[in-house]
């Protein structure tokens, strides 16, 4: 196939066409890594979301420890009293 002259209307056509398949492969492009971009946030929100559950359910079995700290230190302090009181 020969190529027409520069200003020959079937020339820009060509050019045109090949313009336009040059841009329809590009925006293909663009949009499968957007798509790509769109489920990695998808999966970064629902790890986030477990972390978050995960973290909850740990300060909540969390909470005992401190209580049976001071429950131990008074008792050991009123053990202490009391021997020193039958002394």
């Amino acid at each position: 196939m020969t190529e027409p002259a520069p200003h020959d209307p079937a020339a820009v056509a060509l050019e045109l066409e090949r313009l336009r398949g040059t841009v329809e492969v590009g925006f293909a492009r663009v949009d499968g890594s957007l798509a790509l971009l769109v489920q990695r946030s998808d999966q970064s929100d629902r790890q986030l979301a477990d972390h978050e559950t995960r973290i909850d359910t740990l300060e909540r079995a969390r909470w005992p420890l401190p209580s049976l700290a001071a429950v131990t230190a008074i008792s050991g302090m009123l053990l202490s009293v009391w021997q020193l009181g039958t002394r």
